[in-house]
Formats: structure tokens, sequence, C-alpha cells
């Protein structure tokens, strides 16, 4: 506006409209300063405002604050206010959060207070996850019963519910009964229609192609789950991170503290092995229930095992190598979870601690780690084939690592970080057909991070750089055409192992 040819360029003074004074002093107090305190009360003005002046740090400042705060009671007005000041990457973050938490709106003041175009630009979603139509045709009373003057709209967000889909004895017991539908002799056709529809097995006009299409939602986030840890003494605190929405949410804490331990998902539950307390390296199990949000013990080990790799097999549960407070161990031993019992496996030709472990195909890959008894961290990688029962020589790593994070990406093993005693590694390497390759390095050295793969994203999360722990989180998308680290939400406290 100053800088070009525009004629407020010539002018000394200038009306700017839309724009709150308070707010404009806090952006240009920002503009000097390099700081701005973002909060509840003033984020809607300043991304409004910053939108308009073209501050587009500001901006996704403001998006990231609202992306934070997303939840059942504002999803529906935050995606809202990001369509108007198109915020693409918010409204989306906003819409799939409703579409997948739809339950939980029902009966919220925000999707009753909603326009009708809104309202059935919603419920007629195809993304929309729900239980059944049932919940939808509730949804849709309720919003009638919210304002009389409704009423009359009634058949036609009515039209909006997959009525064909519902069960039959809702459609008679609940749907029929409802004195809002008596009282419409078009809602009463409808589902007349439908009953025929239904009961009767009969194709009637009024029953189109998307009435009986069942929706197609869109599944819920991957969560990550960082357990225990090391920061700086053992800790028990457990936490989940949504890779979309960058939210870290706490879950039940261990019943003791642990890090260096093996952690897995089997089935629906997550196993939490061996480690150490903080005085002694241990062999009890910990298995969590995400339905109760709830650590309950499990079978312990054979061996006390800290600084072990895990991985399931086949269903089964396989604990490789570690530390029990005087040597490394070579031994392996394998938990099938509905016997409940540990049994010992083939030892490796190699003992390992700080190893990484993974699994795919039939086969558990021991990768690098430290060999106490030759005191040399590895470079030496070791395959248990399930069938043959034994272990064998695989490719060596390109480089030595002890304290990699290890995990399996499109029936690809990637080992990230590690250290090869004085120098804590950021490369990464990926095995594939011809050998292991070098991928993009971290943008951070890391040792006995976390290494996961989620919605086809691998993750790296805290570790320790060889000076202190870390609670910093980066991605990098393999598919991508440029294949870099980003920096995401970090995690309190730092952590690692």
């Amino acid at each position: 506006m100053f800088t070009s040819n525009m004629v407020e360029s010539n002018k000394d003074r200038i009306t700017i409209k839309d724009i709150d004074g308070a707010t404009l002093a806090l952006l240009v107090e920002y503009m000097y300063s390099g700081r701005l305190d973002i909060d509840e009360s003033n984020v809607q003005c300043l991304l409004s405002t910053a939108t308009i002046l073209q501050l587009a740090c500001v901006r996704d400042a403001c998006s990231r604050f609202l992306l934070e705060q997303l939840d059942a009671t504002n999803c529906l007005g935050i995606a809202s206010f990001a369509q108007t000041h198109n915020c693409t990457q918010l409204a989306h973050a906003a819409q799939m959060f409703t579409h997948q938490h739809f339950r939980m709106l029902i009966e919220s003041e925000e999707m009753l207070t909603m326009d009708e175009a809104s309202f059935m630009q919603l419920i007629s979603d195809d993304r929309l996850t729900t239980e059944g139509e049932e919940a939808v045709f509730e949804a849709v009373i309720n919003w009638v019963k919210y304002d009389p003057s409704r009423k009359p709209s009634l058949p036609n967000v009515l039209a909006a519910v997959r009525l064909p889909l519902i069960s039959q004895e809702f459609l008679l017991d609940r749907a029929y009964q409802e004195p809002l539908i008596q009282e419409s002799p078009a809602c009463i056709a409808m589902l007349c229609s439908v009953y025929h529809h239904i009961l009767k097995k009969e194709v009637t006009p009024g029953i189109a192609a998307s009435w009986v299409r069942p929706r197609q939602p869109v599944p819920l986030s991957q969560l990550i789950m960082v357990v225990g840890g090391q920061a700086p003494k053992a800790i028990s605190c457990v936490d989940t991170f949504d890779p979309d929405s960058q939210r870290w949410n706490s879950l039940a804490a261990l019943q003791q503290r642990r890090c260096r331990c093996g952690v897995v998902m089997a089935g629906d539950l997550v196993y939490a092995i061996g480690g150490f307390n903080g005085s002694a390296r241990i062999r009890s199990v910990e298995i969590y229930d995400p339905r109760r949000d709830l650590w309950l013990t499990g079978p312990p080990m054979e061996a006390r095992r800290s600084t072990l790799g895990v991985a399931v097999l086949d269903g089964s549960i396989v604990a490789v190598g570690g530390f029990d407070g005087s040597t490394g161990l070579c031994s392996a031993e394998m938990l099938d979870p509905r016997q409940g019992q540990w049994m010992a496996l083939p030892s490796m030709t190699t003992r390992r601690s700080s190893v990484g472990v993974a699994a795919m195909n039939g086969v558990v890959y021991a990768v690098g780690g430290y060999d106490g008894q030759s005191r040399q961290c590895l470079s030496s990688v070791e395959l248990y084939d399930s069938r043959a029962n034994r272990w064998r020589i695989g490719e060596p790593l390109l480089e030595v690592r002890s304290g990699a994070g290890v995990a399996i990406y499109r029936d690809r093993v990637i080992a990230a970080g590690g250290h090869d005693g004085p120098l804590v590694r950021a490369s990464v390497e990926m095995l594939g057909d011809d050998g292991w390759m070098h991928l993009p390095e971290m943008s951070v050295c890391r040792r006995n991070a976390g290494i996961v793969v989620a919605n086809g994203i691998v993750f790296a999360l805290g570790g320790d750089d060889g000076a202190s722990n870390l609670s910093s989180v980066e991605c990098l998308e393999l598919e991508s055409p440029d294949q870099f680290w980003s920096t995401l939400q970090p995690f309190v406290p730092s952590r690692f192992a």
C-alpha cells in the first residue's frame, strides 16, 4: 500500500477499515519487539487483522493456537471462522474433527444454533462418523426442537438422514412415534416410503441411490504413544500425540516408573516391557487397556532387561537383547498374549543392548546396538526367522549405531539416529532390495529416541543429543517429492529412552 503506486502511498493519513485499534497496536508492537501474546480473547481479531495486513507468520501462529484449542465445544465455530478467513489447513482440521466426533456434538450449543444450510451440509456429508443413521435422526429432532420456528424445515432436513439404513425397530418404535413426525404429513409419507423399502423390499420412486449409500467416514487419527522415559530420572507419565492436530494429551500413568523399556501394541492393548525403574533393571510388564485408560500387570519376562528391543511377530511379542544390570544380553524371548507366558527363543550370535528391533513378514530385525563384551557399538544386523526358529546374519548398516530408533515403512526397515560412542547421529538409513541407503538427515542428532510410522509418515520423538534430553518432534514424508524433516509440536517434559 505504501511502497507501491497506490493512492495511499502519497497520503499523510489513511483510513483502514475492519481493523480493531487495540489489535493493530499489538501487531505494531510485535513488529518492533518480535513478541506477541496470543490468547482466547484476542486470537480471532489477531488472525483476521494479520490476514488483512498480510502478516503470514502471525496468521499461522493464530491458526496453530486455534488448532490446539479444538474440541467438541468449538469445532463448528472454528471451522466456520477458518473458512471465512481462508485458513485452509485449519478449516480442514476442524471439519475432520467435526465429522469424526459427530456423536459428541448432537446436543451441543454450536450444533443447535447452526443455520439450516450449514446444518444440512453437515448431516449430508458422506464423511460423517456415526454409529448409525439413528444418531443423525436424533440430531435432526434436537435441532428442530431447539427452535419451534424450524418445524416447517423438518421434511427438508429429515431427508438428509439416510432413513433406509436405520433399523426396523428404530423406524417403528422411535421414528414413527416422534411427536414432530406425527405432526408432519410429509414426514409420515417419507417414513412410509422407507417402510416399504425396508420391510417389503420394494423399490419405490422416493428412494434415491444416495439415500441408501452408507457413509464413508474418515478414520480417526492414529495416535503416537510416549510411555515413561528418563527426564532426567525414570518417570511413569504417559502421553499421546495426534499427528493431524499436533496436540498432546495425557493418559493414565504407569504403575511404576520406567525408562529404557520396550513398548509395543499387540491387538488392542499396549505393552510396556522391562526397563529401568531408577534403581534396578526390571522384568515386569504392564498392559494398557485404552477402553478403560488403565494399566494392568502383565506376565513378567524370564530375564531382567533394559535397553531392550521389542516387536510383534505373528501376533506374539518378542523381546530381544538388552542389559540386565551386569552384562549385555544376546538372549531373546517370546510372549503369546493368549497364553500369558514367556518362552525362550534361540540366542543371537552377539550381545546387544540399546538395540533397535522391528518385525515384518515373519522376520525379526535386531539392528545395531552395543556389545558390552567387546565394548563396541555395532553396525551388524541379525534376523530371526520364525519358520526356521534361528538367527542369521543380515546386511550390516552403513554406519555404526547404538541406541538407534527402528521402524517399518512399507516393508522397509528404517534406522534413525543413535551413536557410535562419542558421536550422536542425525543420519537415517533404510534397508531396500539393494541394501541400506541413506535418507535425509534429521534436523537434530538423536539417540534413544522414539521412531515410529503413523499415517505413512516417519516421526522422531525426543531422545538426547549427547548433552541434554530433547523435547522436539519432527517428521519425514517419504512420498513427498521434496523430502525433508519438518518440526512439530514438542512435548513436556523432555525425555529419552
